[in-house]
């Protein structure tokens, strides 16, 4: 899938979280109630161009680079929008341990804007191994489709008592911010913004 990488697979603790009530939207159905699906036409005769991507791909996308399973997440909103000229799918759910928004290209999946901050007394909950400033820098490069760890810039900040990498990454227009725990090399602070 463009634009999306992978991070270590982190399992939540037992009891986090339950699984909750799905609903989507998009711009061209009401909500559906929880416990119905949706069936998306075809895109012949959704007025979407054919060869695009459909709405349950670009969930599917957000759920895999916010490393959030689809259990986990609920008051899906998936609407479609436009930024800066392009068509995309502007994508929010919650999760028991933190609130997510997206923006996806709808030409070809490709994440075009991210916000999201996950509860640091869930992150304390998890499991995980130490991770170096560098393996830090393998693991952001991982997660953005085409970069390298040469495209990175980490750092380590402790100034209100957490211990992190904070940093950064260009690439492609894209201007990404993160910051990564030290302790399990979970990103736990994401935000990604197309630059004009």
């Amino acid at each position: 899938m463009a634009g999306c990488g992978q991070q270590p697979q982190i399992s939540a603790p037992q009891n986090e979280p339950p699984t909750g009530n799905f609903q989507t939207s998009t711009a061209d159905s009401a909500a559906i109630p929880s416990g119905e699906t949706q069936s998306i036409p075809p895109a012949e005769n959704t007025g979407r161009p054919a060869g695009k991507i459909s709405a349950e791909d670009a969930l599917a996308i957000v759920l895999d680079n916010a490393d959030v399973p689809e259990g986990d997440a609920y008051n899906i909103k998936n609407e479609t929008d436009s930024d800066n000229g392009i068509p995309i799918y502007d994508i929010e759910f919650e999760t028991d341990y933190g609130d997510y928004d997206f923006e996806v290209a709808m030409a070809d999946g490709r994440i075009v804007g991210a916000d999201y901050e996950v509860d640091e007394e869930w992150l304390d909950a998890l499991d995980g191994s130490p991770v170096t400033a560098e393996e830090a820098t393998s693991i952001v490069a991982g997660k953005v489709s085409g970069a390298s760890a040469a495209d990175v810039s980490v750092w380590e900040e402790s100034g209100d008592g957490r211990g992190r990498y904070e940093g950064e990454l260009f690439l492609d227009g894209m201007k990404y911010e993160f910051e990564l725990d030290p302790r399990t090399g979970r990103i736990f602070d994401w935000t990604a913004d197309l630059r004009d």
